[in-house]
């Protein structure tokens, strides 16, 4: 069985593929850029926010209040620009796991928490929670990252600019490769 290295065809606006890449690259990284913008100008208040989930340590809140807003930054700018795709929706979808199950857990707990993404979190009470919402948000952001993992091409991308079309490995081009081997004896 051979293996041929051939090129992606280049991203089209006809193609809806890459629509949806699009639309994969931009939805999480707004959401991810607005959120590490917010949090980053009130590092005390987001480890409070962290603190909230009762999950990890006084001193882990705090290493952490510096190092997610930083990250969800950095995502949401290669999202939005199409640069190192797939490993930055990758990023984001792990990210965005831990964010489940920081839900699952705070909801498991019958704590009552506003969960923090956009700052300002804490306590609130029982009927202000929103787990439901934000576990579908977060799992259909999961969904788009993972769309991008799979399939990192999209429209308008700094990675197509730069890098050009990926190189795959297909069996497409058996039969070209017995003809080119028996023209070639």
């Amino acid at each position: 069985m051979f293996c041929v290295m051939n090129r992606y065809p280049d991203p089209s606006v006809r193609h809806w593929p890459d629509w949806v890449g699009l639309m994969a690259r931009l939805i999480p990284g707004v959401v991810f850029l607005y959120a590490g913008i917010v949090k980053i100008g009130d590092v005390e208040g987001f480890a409070l926010d962290i603190r909230a989930y009762q999950l990890v340590s006084w001193d882990l809140s705090q290493i952490l209040s510096y190092i997610l807003p930083v990250v969800e930054i950095a995502v949401g700018v290669l999202l939005i620009v199409g640069l190192l795709t797939r490993w930055a929706a990758l990023v984001t979808a792990l990210l965005l796991i831990a964010f489940i199950g920081g839900i699952i857990w705070v909801w498991s707990q019958g704590i009552s928490i506003d969960c923090g993404c956009f700052g300002h979190g804490g306590e609130v009470t029982p009927e202000s929670t929103q787990y439901p919402q934000k576990l579908a948000e977060n799992l259909a952001m999961t969904a788009l990252c993972g769309w991008l993992v799979v399939r990192p091409r999209s429209l308008f991308s700094l990675d197509q600019a730069l890098f050009g079309s990926p190189i795959r490995f297909s069996e497409e081009s058996h039969d070209d490769i017995a003809k080119m081997a028996e023209t070639e004896e």
